[in-house]
């Protein structure tokens, strides 16, 4: 398991890993290398291919602990990782199962409706923070930082009408943490598109879909699952964020628990 789009951990999946954790799976919650409590620079840097392998990289751990079932073990994803869980899954063929709620699918439908919300400025600034970073990048300098998530009227890779809300309802009181990545991640996120590896996972997937999601597209999301082998598809009437919390937090909780247990027990 791991976070979804500069995310850590500790921030909204905590109680999903304590769930399943006390209820007979053995779960490897971790944080991508430059997040959180994971070591690695540039920090904060959203990068899928770097996420993708830290992924794999966690797998084969998990592959080899003692009392560990190498041939059943499953991967969980939300949001950004959502899109990271059916890559991976497509690149390894003994993945038992996936789980991906309000998953990542595609950069240009999800960037789409961010451009044609925040019009032309909002494009040019995101466009010239971009060349800034990868220009200090190519001359080996530090970062050039724009902030991860802002209010409609703010600057910010997601800005929509929940991102903010949404994205500190989901931080631990007293927890400091850094809302900003580095810009390359507009180019980055555009090009990235997990919808074109769905048709390669064979292995059982659940998939939750938020009908009120301002990120995710739920045609997007219903596109990737009707390219998978053994897909359930389940669409809710939930934003972005609310799979993390209340009732729906028990509700997305108890069906991805029966689910996993299904197939891995």
């Amino acid at each position: 398991m791991a976070h979804g789009f500069g995310g850590m951990k500790n921030c909204g999946l905590e109680p999903y890993a304590e769930y399943f954790a006390d209820n007979g799976l053995a779960v490897l919650l971790f944080d991508y290398r430059g997040f959180g409590d994971s070591e690695g620079t540039p920090r904060q840097l959203i990068s899928h291919r770097r996420h993708i392998e830290d992924y794999h990289a966690a797998v084969a751990f998990a592959r080899r602990q003692k009392n560990i079932n190498p041939d059943k073990i499953a991967l969980w994803g939300s949001s950004y990782s959502g899109g990271h869980a059916i890559v991976a899954a497509s690149q390894d063929p003994k993945i038992a199962a996936i789980v991906v709620q309000v998953p990542f699918v595609s950069g240009i439908a999800s960037s789409a409706p961010i451009v044609k919300q925040n019009g032309a400025k909002y494009f040019f600034k995101a466009a010239a923070s971009t060349f800034k970073d990868l220009w200090r990048a190519a001359t080996a300098r530090e970062p050039y930082m724009v902030p991860v998530y802002g209010a409609p009227d703010e600057f910010a890779v997601l800005n929509t009408r929940d991102s903010k809300t949404g994205y500190e309802s989901l931080i631990p009181q007293g927890l400091e943490v850094v809302n900003a990545a580095p810009a390359r991640v507009f180019l980055t996120m555009v090009l990235y598109r997990p919808l074109s590896a769905a048709s390669k996972v064979n292995c059982p997937a659940l998939i939750i879909a938020g009908e009120k999601d301002s990120l995710i597209p739920l045609e997007s999301v219903k596109k990737a699952a009707s390219k998978m082998r053994q897909a359930e598809l389940i669409t809710l009437p939930l934003d972005h964020f609310e799979p993390y919390l209340g009732e729906p937090f028990k509700k997305v909780s108890q069906k991805q628990l029966d689910f996993l247990k299904a197939h891995l027990f």
